[in-house]
């Protein structure tokens, strides 16, 4: 835990603006936001198509919920280069920086296995979790970050490569069928279990390039190219990975799924996540459009407790708050999901606020 405010003059705010909304969305989720907005909205209903978009595709296609694991792996690529630099800045030792890194995964590791006990209610050993899967990514990543960008994106490559040939491999006829593939092969040998909803633990290997492609954006913008060079290179890169992405899914070759993170899904998710990035980066800290930023800023300065938090008492603060704002509106006529609704914006801003006092203390929570 480090008690000490950053300085903005030092940070690229763009990033934490990135995070921060990525994170508030996730929070949302366990405010249980979209789940009460479904139920208001149910399929047939003109908005269902809208709400919908905040859950995950139940297979083969792409929802925008979606993107929020590939945003968050690639913000944190984006933001290593910059925290390597300070790291070396004050230790000067790069062995205390790796000793660091590798404590930070173990770390992550554990938090990420034991939210699915938390889920279960009892002692599990899961590795779907995005933590635990980030664990990988940054550890991969970050004996990258002194290579060239020809090298981490050639390991990127490898690593989507590797994928698609053990996929292939495993079952030619139909490579990415749930409960036929790899992926479920994989967990069978690590955990003795697959996941009912189709995700798996080897998603660790393809999603690492979302980690590297982070980091290769990371060291351009810490480069002398000029912003709109920059910006440039952003937009050129993920169009590209649009074209290849939802190119390899209608030409039929390997389909865009998330749940198996297939080098489609990867590619097209890789590329909407350098598009944010790039109009992030153009409006907060090229154009200083910087007046509305504070409350998503507040919320990525806290990012990984703040998913802890929500993740595991989330639901207990719904159910909590529940019982006086159904007691104390009940009058209202609003009804069970008009209820419903109101308890999880209250939630949702419960769990804000959490954020917004950590910040007025100058607490800031960091593994």
């Amino acid at each position: 835990m480090n008690s000490i405010a950053p300085n903005p003059t030092n940070r690229l705010v763009s990033l934490d603006v990135y995070r921060g909304l990525t994170m508030f969305l996730l929070v949302a989720e366990a405010a249980l936001v979209y789940d009460t907005l479904l139920e208001i909205f149910p399929e047939g209903d003109a908005l269902h198509g809208f709400f919908i978009q905040f859950t995950h595709h139940k297979w083969n296609g792409l929802m925008f919920w979606d993107l929020i694991q590939p945003f968050f792996m690639f913000i944190v690529g984006v933001a290593m280069p910059f925290s390597l630099n300070k790291r070396l800045a004050i230790s000067e030792d790069r062995s205390k920086v790796t000793l660091h890194i590798l404590k930070r995964c173990m770390l992550l590791f554990l938090f990420g296995t034991g939210l699915h006990c938390i889920y279960s209610g009892k002692m599990v050993f899961e590795l779907w979790n995005v933590l635990t899967q980030l664990s990988f990514t940054i550890l991969v990543t970050y004996f990258l970050l002194t290579k060239g960008w020809k090298v981490q994106l050639g390991v990127s490559m490898a690593l989507l490569a590797l994928t698609e040939i053990l996929y292939r491999a495993y079952n030619p006829e139909v490579p990415f069928e749930h409960g036929t593939n790899f992926g479920n092969y994989s967990d069978q040998i690590l955990m003795g279990k697959i996941n009912n909803g189709g995700w798996v633990a080897i998603n660790a290997i393809p999603t690492a390039a979302h980690t590297i492609w982070g980091a290769i954006c990371g060291n351009l913008l810490l480069s002398k190219k000029t912003d709109s060079e920059k910006i440039k290179v952003f937009l050129i890169a993920g169009l590209v990975g649009l074209v290849i992405g939802f190119g390899l899914d209608l030409a039929g070759i390997t389909p865009i799924i998330k749940r198996i993170s297939t080098t489609a899904f990867v590619f097209a998710s890789g590329g909407w996540a350098l598009l944010v990035l790039a109009f992030f980066y153009w409006l907060v800290d090229v154009k200083k459009k910087k007046g509305w930023v504070f409350p998503f800023l507040i919320v990525g300065m806290n990012s990984i407790f703040i998913y802890l938090f929500a993740e595991i008492l989330g639901k207990w603060l719904f159910r909590t708050i529940g019982i006086f704002s159904t007691g104390l509106l009940s009058w209202t006529g609003l009804g069970e999901h008009g209820l419903a609704l109101i308890t999880a914006i209250l939630t949702l801003s419960t769990l804000w606020g959490l954020c917004h006092f950590l910040y007025r203390k100058g607490i800031f929570f960091r593994i």
